[in-house]
């Protein structure tokens, strides 16, 4: 597979497990993310509700793209995106599963589009779709001058 683009965002941890992500845009916001007690005090989503969040809003983007275009009809669609938390032979919490459900309104419903477009926009969701197909990661942990201490593919 051929790398079409590449981006970067940086994470620093501030206090506890309260970590800020700032993107790789200027305009967009720094995000601050946060574990649930016990560990932290969930003062931000965590990584699984960021997975599902990230899943839901590219279904969404792809459908209202389909049916929209440049200009998709405003407050015409709602998304409800629940992950399913198991455990995995090694009691490890792992995401077993998604349920994302896409909330149409009239304005999509009535498309001439929408027959056409329901059967497409899922193959064109980027995040949904590499979840289907397992993501290779390649982790890193390097000291602040860069020296590898551990590296994994």
């Amino acid at each position: 597979m051929s790398e079409e683009g590449r981006f970067t965002i940086e994470l620093e941890q501030l206090e506890g497990y309260q970590i800020n992500v700032k993107f790789d845009w200027r305009r967009a916001a720094d995000l601050l993310m946060d574990e649930p007690p016990p560990l932290g005090e969930q003062s931000g989503p965590n990584a699984s509700r960021l997975l599902a969040a990230a899943a839901a809003n590219c279904l969404s983007a792809s459908l209202l793209y389909c049916l929209g275009k440049e200009e998709p009809p405003d407050n015409s669609l709602r998304t409800e995106a629940t992950c399913i938390l198991v455990r995995n032979e090694k009691k490890r919490l792992r995401i077993g599963g998604m349920e994302v459900r896409l909330i149409a309104g009239p304005a999509l419903t009535e498309s001439k589009r929408f027959d056409r477009c329901k059967a497409l926009f899922e193959d064109f969701c980027v995040v949904s779709a590499s979840i289907r197909d397992g993501i290779p990661i390649a982790v890193s942990v390097v000291d602040e001058d860069g020296k590898v201490l551990y590296a994994a593919d």
